[in-house]
């Protein structure tokens, strides 16, 4: 690896560490954090710049917690106001009630478990709001972190210390968070290639349509246009079939 891919993959690692640290910190970093963070880096104030719109733009605050509220669609805000006043409906319990309901979900007892599950759907609430803006809906981050919650009330039995759950369990809210952004942005990518590809091959068939005055075969497009009579019927059926100005035997 050269010495400009590594500096690439170090700021790239750096980012991201940051990314976490801030959610860890309800949202927020300190400037000092972040110019600290790059300092192997020798980055200076002007090539900083970038990072901090990166960060903003990620929902993190710096110097003082992000406004959530502003990466919220109108529909979010509808779906919070109301699922956080079926959460106000749920029995509360005390420091000492909770140790004690979280030692028994570490000892196997179902009931316990479940207690425990209704115990921490605030904290999902508030781990999905740190990632809001990034591609996938409110809603979808809360069911997302309320699986991860199920199933990890279900796993204590490793731990040595009821005090240890919160951390165990806010971890795997957030993995499951951060898992559910991954897949959502590779499937976007993967969507925008199709598109790009559909597009491409409607945008070479309607120049070559207009300059015949008819539609264009596959074949005669593959002649023209340099792409093959395989990506072009790939692109077709991508489209559904609607790439108007191709002509395709049903057969193809």
């Amino acid at each position: 690896m050269s010495g400009s891919q590594e500096r690439e993959v170090k700021f790239a690692k750096t980012l991201e560490e940051l990314r976490r640290r801030a959610r860890e910190q309800g949202n927020m970093l300190t400037r000092e954090e972040v110019v600290s963070a790059f300092s192997e880096l020798s980055l200076g104030e002007e090539q900083l710049e970038p990072v901090f719109d990166y960060l903003k733009k990620h929902n993190v605050g710096i110097g003082e917690p992000a406004d959530v509220q502003e990466s919220l669609t109108g529909d979010e805000r509808d779906y919070l106001q109301d699922y956080l006043g079926e959460l106000e409906r749920l029995e509360k319990v005390s420091p000492g009630e909770k140790e004690a309901i979280t030692i028994q979900a570490m000892a196997g007892e179902a009931a316990a478990q479940r207690r425990l599950v209704e115990i921490y759907l605030p904290d999902v609430v508030e781990i999905a709001k740190l990632y809001v803006g990034q591609g996938v809906l409110l809603e979808d981050l809360i069911g997302e972190g309320n699986v991860a919650l199920s199933v990890g009330t279900t796993m204590l039995g490793c731990l040595d210390e009821a005090g240890q759950a919160q951390g165990m369990l806010g971890k795997m809210i957030m993995d499951a968070m951060e898992d559910l952004i991954g897949e959502s942005y590779d499937s976007a990518k993967t969507e925008q290639k199709v598109l790009d590809k559909v597009n491409r091959v409607a945008d070479k068939a309607r120049e070559l349509a207009q300059d015949l005055g008819r539609k264009v075969t596959p074949q005669e497009l593959a002649q023209e246009s340099g792409l093959t009579q395989r990506s072009i019927l790939e692109a077709y059926r991508l489209s559904g079939s609607r790439i108007e100005d191709l002509d395709v035997p049903k057969d193809a």
